[in-house]
Parts: structure tokens; sequence; C-alpha cells
């Protein structure tokens, strides 16, 4: 008697994220829901970009992983966003204008990001629109929050994803959007410098200035992510104005390495690159001298 093939046993779901047991309460709209979290291990790094961004190799029991999706906490019920440890004590503070532009925060995101879904398991999309959300949200909290440096980080992380959804989704206008999110990023780091500097709104005091979330580059890293940014997604229609920044930016950029050794708020990473940046800007201001 033949012996039956014995059943195989069904592979074990893979996980990348899991749900707190604990729920938690909407402060704006009193809905609650669980906050969702990724696994420890479930990433292995690969390049820094030019905009010290942190890429992730595919891994083959995962697949590709994207941790900046789990970044901000959002209500699935009204779409209130914010950086997890602001999600409590920003709605006590601004709670009411926060609930009177419920409406607007929905309209405002499927403008651009349709299908959203916070109930379950975050896709890039979500994790694109969280931090546009965030960003909506905001520009209703005063200075103790530090929310332009808060929204050029929201900005350029939007934009990253956007670039992902496009490697993904290469005939959805993806790359167009990512456009969109990186020049409000770089006005959004050249307002916080700015107010910095006056002492009209502090970031210097922030844990984490990113801009991505595998190390906090400082005060240095937000000089730096503006002078990229400006390089990359400045206005160029006025072209002596354009000129005046990027000369700006070569001068910031120099200091940033010109002080000499590694530090702890200056790592080797972003020293390279800023040697880099530097020779960018210098081809750049050369080449449009050569022009006239």
């Amino acid at each position: 008697m033949l012996r039956t093939q014995a059943a195989k046993k069904p592979e074990k779901e893979r996980k990348i994220s899991f749900y707190a047991k604990e729920a938690t309460r909407c402060p704006v709209c009193d809905a609650s829901f669980h906050r969702e979290e990724l696994f420890s291990g479930r990433v292995n790094a690969d390049e820094l970009t030019d905009e010290l961004h942190r890429t992730y190799k595919p891994l083959h029991a995962y697949g590709d992983v994207y941790p900046l999706c789990y970044e901000i906490e959002v209500c699935p019920a009204c779409f209130y966003a914010a950086f997890k440890a602001d999600f409590m004590p920003m709605a006590i503070k601004a709670g009411s204008v926060l609930q009177d532009r419920i409406e607007y925060r929905v309209e405002e995101v499927q403008r651009i990001f349709s299908g959203l879904d916070y109930q379950g398991a975050r896709r890039l999309i979500e994790g694109a629109a969280s931090y546009y959300l965030a960003m909506l949200c905001y520009e209703h909290v005063g200075k103790d929050f530090s929310p332009t440096i808060k929204s050029a980080l929201c900005a350029v992380r939007s934009a990253w994803l956007c670039n992902d959804l496009h490697r993904k989704s290469p005939n959805e206008n993806w790359d167009y959007v990512a456009g969109l999110f990186y020049r409000k990023a770089r006005y959004f780091y050249r307002l916080a410098i700015e107010l910095e500097a006056s002492g009209k709104e502090v970031y210097s005091a922030q844990r984490n200035l990113g801009p991505d979330t595998d190390k906090n580059y400082g005060h240095e890293g937000v000089v730096y992510m503006f002078s990229i940014l400006e390089l990359k997604y400045g206005p160029k229609e006025d072209h002596a104005a354009r000129r005046d920044h990027l000369a700006s930016a070569k001068i910031a950029v120099a200091r940033m390495f010109g002080l000499g050794k590694k530090t702890k708020s200056k790592p080797g990473p972003l020293l390279d690159k800023a040697r880099e940046l530097y020779e960018r800007l210098k081809t750049e201001l050369q080449d449009d001298d050569d022009e006239e």
C-alpha cells in the first residue's frame, strides 16, 4: 500500500509589525485605536544617500521594509497625526482647532493620497500620507513643539516615501508629488534656520533632528539638509537670487568641515557628505561664472 505524502505545514506568516496591547484614545476625536509598531530585526541597512536618507536592502524573509512608515501616530478616525512624543500633549494645547479642522485634513490628504486605511497594516501610501497629515496638524501649534523643523522633517520624509512609491508604480506621478514635498522641505528648513537664529522658535533642544531615523545629525545636519535641498530643488527662475543662495550655502557647508575633527555632533558620514556637497556647490557656481 502506498503511503500518502504528508501534507505540508503552512508557512508561518512573517510579520514585520505588531499592534500595541493597550489602546490609544485620540485626544482630538476620542476614537480608540491600537498603535502599530515595527518589529526589531526586520531591516538590513544599506547606503546613505546625499540627503542623509538611510536606505535598506530587502530581506528574503520580509521583503521591502520601510521604517519611516511607522514614525507618525495617526488617528484612523479623524486623521489627527503627530510624532509619537507630541501626539497627546500637542492635542491638549491645540485640541479645539485640530478638531475644527478634521474635515479639512481628510479632504486635503485625499486630494493626493487616495484609498488610505489606517485600520490595517501600513503600506507605503499610508506612510507617505502620515507625514503630510502631520504637517497639516503642526500648522496649528505653538513654538513649544518646534513645528517648523518638524514640518521640514515631515516634508522630506514624505518625499522619500513618494520616491519609493514611484519606483513601485512609475506611471502614477509619484515623482511629481515627491518634488512638491522636496520644495516644501526646502522652505521649512530655511524658515527653521531663520527662526532658530532669531530665537523666535528654537529647535536645538529637540531630541532628534534626523533627518532620518537611524542617526541624529543635529543642527549641522539641518544646515546640510537646507543646503542640499537648495542645490537640488531651489527655484532657478531668478538667476541672481539662486547664485546668492548657493553662495551662502557653500559658506555654511565649508564651516561644517572646516573646523576639523569628527565629533559626536559631527559624525564622519556628515563630514564626508558635506565635503562632497561643497564641491558640487563650488562646481555649479564656477559653471555660472563660465556662462557669464
